[in-house]
Parts: structure tokens; sequence; C-alpha cells
């Protein structure tokens, strides 16, 4: 039953195999066949870019051109392995390992199925291949590992790599050539060697040196200003309170000379007011406990001139109340 089976499934994969290598060979041709005609009329609107002066925009489409053209030639020579190796079907299925002469055309067929979205009759042929020899036999083909077998020009034409500006010229040049256009190459030749700059990391640091270097004075003006706002708001306050015991004490002997002394007060707490000041431009750092410290000796003033208001109006009362009495 076992030997029935093993018959059977190497029928599976002959059956499978010769399918999928037959579409793909198929696919293949009509693929190159369409890109041949797009690759004619690439060409032909380069030389158009070319002709009008346009040679930025031209620099730019010849690396879609490239791309195509390795694409076709890619296809090309994948089309001539899977031809070798349907030819060889039979002998793949007899034997249990790859054999040497078919392992190139085997790994790169396997290489290629998931670098060409366009032939998906190549990953079949891939899975085929994974069951026949084991998925380490297909990762070490996959990774390009050391005698992975796949063939050097498959890889460089699959690769995702931009060309490089020897080629782009070449390409550009052959189309010139091919259209008679009297094209000038050098303006292009100096630009395709020309080394672009990160300008965006180099803004990017100046941008930040300079945050940097006015931090600092901002940070200080910000403290300057808020220490001066906050100054100016506690001179208004007091100045307001004085005005009022000022209004409401009586204007005799005794009086003016308690007024004498909240003036004095007032103006020894401005003087400190003003110290303050001066010391907060120099001493940023001691600002708010300097601050604390006028505001603690302006409430001492104030209560002061409560207590001289409310003694003068006591002594007015009894000097009133005897003149009475008399």
């Amino acid at each position: 039953m076992s030997l029935l089976n093993q018959l059977f499934s190497r029928g599976v994969f002959s059956t499978r195999c010769k399918t999928c290598l037959n579409l793909a060979i198929s696919r293949m041709k009509l693929l190159q066949n369409k890109r041949d005609v797009q690759l004619k009329q690439m060409r032909k609107e380069i030389s158009q870019f070319l002709q009008a002066g346009q040679e930025p925009i031209a620099r730019i489409r010849v690396e879609h051109i490239i791309r195509e053209q390795n694409i076709w030639a890619a296809y090309e020579i994948l089309e001539l392995f899977c031809e070798f190796v349907l030819a060889r079907v039979p002998i793949i299925e007899s034997q249990k390992e790859c054999p040497s002469e078919l392992r190139e055309a085997i790994a790169s067929i396997i290489f290629a199925a998931p670098r060409c979205p366009d032939i998906p009759d190549l990953l079949h042929i891939k899975n085929l291949f994974t069951t026949k020899y084991g998925k380490e036999f297909v990762t070490a083909i996959s990774e390009l590992r050391p005698d992975s077998g796949v063939n050097r020009t498959i890889i460089e034409k699959l690769s995702v790599s931009a060309p490089s500006g020897e080629i782009k010229l070449k390409v550009l040049t052959d189309i010139a050539e091919e259209y008679n256009l009297a094209w000038d190459s050098s303006n292009t030749a100096a630009e395709f060697r020309k080394n672009h700059e990160d300008l965006l990391g180099g803004a990017k640091q100046v941008g930040v040196g300079a945050a940097l270097s006015h931090a600092p004075s901002k940070n200080n003006s910000n403290n300057l200003s808020a220490s001066n706002t906050e100054q100016s708001i506690k001179s208004t306050h007091d100045k307001q309170q004085y005005e009022q015991l000022e209004a409401s004490i009586p204007s005799n002997n005794n009086s003016w000379l308690n007024t004498k002394e909240i003036e004095q007060s007032h103006k020894n707490n401005d003087v400190q007011f003003n110290d303050t000041k001066t010391e907060t431009i120099f001493q940023s750092s001691d600002i708010l406990e300097k601050a604390r410290a006028a505001i603690a000796s302006a409430n001492r003033a104030t209560a002061a001139a409560r207590a001289a208001a409310s003694l003068a109006h006591s002594d007015f009362g009894s000097l009133k109340l005897e003149g009475e009495s008399s």
C-alpha cells in the first residue's frame, strides 16, 4: 500500500510541476511582449524630454526604464530555466535529492518566485520543491547562503537597489543615440557625480544649538519681568492702604505726628522694596524670599498705622469731653 502511495505521489508531483512550469513559461512570454512595447514607449518619452531640455524629468524616468529592463532580462533567463527543468521532470521525480546539474535552475526559480508577483505560477513551483526537498533547502536558497546555487544575474536583475549614476547616464546616452539627438550629457554627468548633503540633519543641529544658546536669557528675562510686576503690584497696594489711613485720621498735632511716623515707615518700606527690586536683578534666585520679607514688613507697617489711627481717635475723643465739661 505504501508503494502505491509513493507511486501516486510521484505522479501527482510530476503532473503539477509540468502544469505550473508550462503556465509560467507562457505567462513570462506574454509579459515580455507587453514590457517590450512599454519600454519602447518609455524610451521615446525620455527622448522627447531630452530634446525639450527637461533633463531633471529624464533623470527620474530613466530609473523606471532600467527597472523594467532588468525584470525583462530576468524573465528571459527564468524562461530558459523553466524549460530546462520541464525537460528534466522525470529525473527530478526519480531522485530524492536535487540533481547537481539542475541545482542552479531550481534554485533560481525558488529565489525569483516571491520577487515576481506577476507570475504566481512560480510560487506553486516553489511549494512543490519545498514539499520534495524540505524547508531547509528552500530557506538556504531564499537567504542566499553559500553554495545556494542561485544565478548571479538573477540576483542582480531582481535587486531593489537604485541604479548607479553610470548606468543611468549610459541608458540616457543610448536613448539619445537611438533617436539621433544632439544631446550634451555634461550637465547630467555632473549631477550624477554630485554628492548630495543631508541638509535636514544640518538644519536640525543648528536649530537645536540656537535654541540652547537663547534658552537661559529667555528664562532670566521672564523671571525679571515677573519679579518687577510683583513688586509694582505690592507698591500700589501699600500706597492705597496709606491713602485710606491718611483720610481717616483727623488733622491735629498728635495725629500729624503719627501720620509723619506712618509716612516715614512707608518710606522705609518703599526703600526696602526698591532695594529688593535692585537686588533681584543681580540675584534672581533670592527673589521670592525677599519678596516674602517685604510683604511681612508691609503688613507690620500697616498694623502699626492702624494702631496709631485708633490711638489718635481715642485722644481726640478725650480732649473733646474735657472741653465740654469745662
